[in-house]
């Protein structure tokens, strides 16, 4: 007959993994944290991003908003095994500009930090006027 400690052992991973799983979705569930920052001629918005390679981010930028998404992978590592996934893989999150914000979004630009941080620069625009002849 087996060892009850060797049960105990296969049920207590059980539910760390559940807990794990949970967890992660939780986390996917959840919007990146995110700053946004205004100079004279840009705002910078600032997210987390831990864990993302430059390959893996996707920024979108309009008028009103910058969002994020990004995909992150486990590492193999040799001689480990994975006892608790609790670190979600896909993130997002969302960004509202301000709502008197002229800005240029096909000038915008992203930069990864090594810090985890994903900073997207995104320049102002000049305001448009708009001639009606009477």
């Amino acid at each position: 007959m087996s060892d009850p400690r060797t049960y105990g052992a296969a049920a207590t991973r059980a539910v760390l993994k559940r807990v794990g799983r949970a967890a992660s979705r939780l986390q996917e569930r959840t919007p990146l944290a995110v700053d946004v920052l205004e100079s004279d001629s840009e705002y910078l918005v600032v997210f987390d991003a831990p864990g993302a390679e430059e390959r893996d981010v996707d920024v979108e930028v309009n008028d009103a908003a910058v969002r994020v998404s990004l995909d992150r992978f486990r590492e193999y590592r040799e001689g480990f095994e994975t006892v608790v996934p609790g670190r979600a893989l896909s993130l997002d999150g969302r960004a509202e500009l301000p709502r008197d914000a002229i800005v240029d979004p096909e000038a915008a630009r992203a930069r990864l930090n090594d810090d985890g941080t994903l900073y997207v620069f995104v320049p102002k625009a000049e305001p448009v006027d708009i001639q009606t002849d009477e």
